[in-house]
C-alpha cells in the first residue's frame, strides 16, 4: 500500500464518527450520554433534591400577628378594672439559627399588647426537626425560662406533604400538645388548603400563681389572695398541605384569674385574633410558590425527564445499531487485494 492509500485508511477509521484514538462521539453515543444524564436526575429529583428542598430553613427571621379590632377585653392591674381594648395584638416573633445539619433552634418571644401599653410578655426556646416540623428535646429548651418542660409536636409549620389526620400541636402556656384535627378543605388567597381546629379546655396555666385583690371574686373583701391564670383556647390553622405552610390562622382566647384555695373567678383577658390581612397575603404566595417547586421536583419534573431519558437511550442504541450494520456493508463490498481503483486490482498485462 502506498503512503497515500495508507493515509486515506488512517483518515477513514479514525476520522468524525471513526473509532479511533481523538475521534469525536458517534451521534448513538452522545444520545446514550444524555438519556443516562436525563434518566439519573429523574431519580435525584425526588430522592434526594425534593427532600432537602422540603426542610424548613435552618435560619430566619420572622412574626405572625394577630389583631382583634374590637371586641377585646382586658385587666387593667394597675387599676383592677376590666377595660375595653379598641385594638389588642399578639406578635409571636422568631429567631432561628442552623442546630446540626437537620435541626433549629428557635428564640421565640410573645407580646400581647395593647396601643399604650404591653399587657403579656412570654419567652420560649424550641429545637425544631426540620423534615417533621416537630419540637425535640434538647439543648437548653425552655418555656419562659421553665427547662423542665418536654416540648413535643408540632411548634408552627406543618411537614410538607402532611397526611390529612389529626397532628399533636405544642401550646406552650399549658405545656402541652393537644391535636389539632382535620376539618375540611377550603381555599385562602386563591390558594387551595386544609383547615385544622384545636380546642383547648380550661386549663391552669403552670406556674402562674399571683397575689391579686380578694374583691375580685367577693365584692367588699379585704387583703390579697393567691390566684392562678386560667387559659381557654380555640384555634384555626389554614395549612397548604404541599408545603406545610401556615397561610392564615385564628385565635379565641378566654383567660380568667381563679383564687387557688377558694371558689369564683374573675375574666383577665378575652379576645378573637386573626391573623393581619398583608401577611395572609405574604403566607398565601410563599405557600403558592414552593408547592410548584415541590410538585416539580417530586413529581413533574421527574415523570417528564423519565420518559425523554428513556426515549434518547433507546434512540442512541438504535442510531449506534445502524451506523454498525452501515459499515460492516461498507467493508463487505472492498474485498482484500482490491482498492477499488481502476489500474491496481493486479498486475499490469500487456
Amino acid at each position: 500500500m502506498s503512503v497515500l492509500e495508507a493515509d486515506e485508511a488512517t483518515r477513514h477509521r479514525s476520522g468524525p464518527g471513526g473509532t479511533g484514538p481523538g475521534a469525536a462521539p458517534s451521534p448513538g453515543t452522545v444520545l446514550v450520554a444524555v438519556g443516562a444524564f436525563l434518566l439519573t436526575l429523574a431519580a435525584l429529583l425526588p430522592l434526594y433534591v425534593h427532600d432537602r428542598v422540603a426542610l424548613l430553613p435552618a435560619e430566619a427571621e420572622f412574626d405572625v400577628r394577630m389583631v382583634d379590632d374590637g371586641g377585646a377585653w382586658y385587666l387593667d392591674t394597675s387599676t383592677w378594672s376590666w377595660v375595653e381594648a379598641p385594638e389588642l395584638t399578639r406578635t409571636t416573633r422568631v429567631d432561628a439559627s442552623a442546630h446540626g445539619g437537620d435541626w433549629s433552634a428557635w428564640e421565640v418571644s410573645v407580646d400581647t399588647a395593647v396601643p399604650d401599653r404591653m399587657i403579656d410578655h412570654w419567652s420560649r426556646r424550641v429545637i425544631v426537626d426540620r423534615e417533621t416540623g416537630r419540637a425535640v428535646n434538647c439543648c437548653g429548651e425552655h418555656v419562659d425560662g421553665d427547662r423542665a418542660v418536654r416540648q413535643a409536636g408540632l411548634v408552627f409549620f406543618w411537614p410538607p406533604g402532611a397526611e390529612e389526620g389529626d397532628h399533636p400541636f405544642y401550646d406552650a402556656e399549658v405545656r402541652a400538645a393537644p391535636s389539632v384535627e382535620f376539618r375540611a378543605e377550603e381555599e385562602v388567597a386563591g390558594v387551595p388548603v386544609r383547615r385544622y381546629e384545636q380546642t383547648i379546655g380550661a386549663t391552669q396555666v403552670p406556674d402562674s400563681a399571683r397575689p391579686v385583690p380578694a374583691d375580685l371574686f367577693r365584692p367588699g373583701a379585704a387583703g390579697t389572695v393567691t390566684a392562678t391564670r386560667w387559659l381557654e383556647v380555640r384555634r384555626t390553622f389554614w395549612v397548604e398541605p404541599v408545603s406545610g405552610t401556615v397561610v392564615n390562622a385564628h385565635e379565641t382566647r378566654s383567660e380568667t384569674l381563679r383564687p387557688r384555695n377558694d371558689s369564683g373567678e374573675a375574666p383577665l383577658l378575652y379576645a378573637e385574633l386573626a391573623m393581619v390581612d398583608h401577611q395572609v397575603s405574604a403566607y398565601a404566595e410563599q405557600a403558592r410558590v414552593r408547592s410548584v417547586l415541590l410538585l416539580s421536583l417530586g413529581s413533574w419534573a421527574p415523570w417528564t425527564l423519565a420518559p425523554l431519558g428513556a426515549l434518547a437511550v433507546l434512540a442512541g442504541v438504535v442510531r449506534a445499531w445502524r451506523a454498525r450494520n452501515a459499515a460492516e456493508k461498507e467493508e463487505g463490498r472492498v474485498e482484500p487485494g482490491n482498492t477499488g481503483v481502476p489500474g491496481e486490482d493486479g498486475p499490469a498485462t500487456s
